[in-house]
C-alpha cells in the first residue's frame, strides 16, 4: 500500500520524485494544435524504441497512457506516494 499526501504546501522544500501511485495532470503535445491534458496515477517509466515514456492509468477510464517524454509539456504534481524503498529503510543503516 503506498501513502499519499497533498503537495503544494509552503516551506516543502523537498524536490518531488516520481513515485508509482502518485497522481499528475499532464499536458502533452497531441498534434501541432492540440494539447492534451492526462490526469491519472504513475504506474512507471517506459520505452517506445529508444525514447523514454510516462506510463498513467487515466483517471475514470480503463485505459493506460503512455505519454514520450519529448512530447512533455507539463507535470502537474496532484498527489505524491510516499516511495516504497525510503519508507521501509528508514533512518537505520547496518554497517
Amino acid at each position: 500500500m503506498t501513502t499519499k499526501k497533498k503537495h503544494g504546501a509552503k516551506g516543502d522544500d523537498e524536490v518531488p520524485r516520481l513515485t508509482l501511485g502518485s497522481k499528475f495532470r499532464i499536458r502533452s503535445l497531441g498534434s501541432r494544435d492540440q494539447v492534451i491534458e492526462t490526469v491519472g496515477e504513475f504506474r512507471g517509466v517506459t520505452s517506445i524504441g529508444s525514447v523514454d515514456a510516462l506510463a498513467i492509468e487515466v483517471e475514470g477510464e480503463k485505459k493506460l497512457r503512455i505519454i514520450p517524454s519529448h512530447m512533455l509539456l507539463a507535470v502537474d504534481v496532484i498527489e505524491l506516494a510516499e516511495d516504497e524503498e525510503e519508507k521501509e529503510s528508514g533512518d537505520v543503516h547496518y554497517g
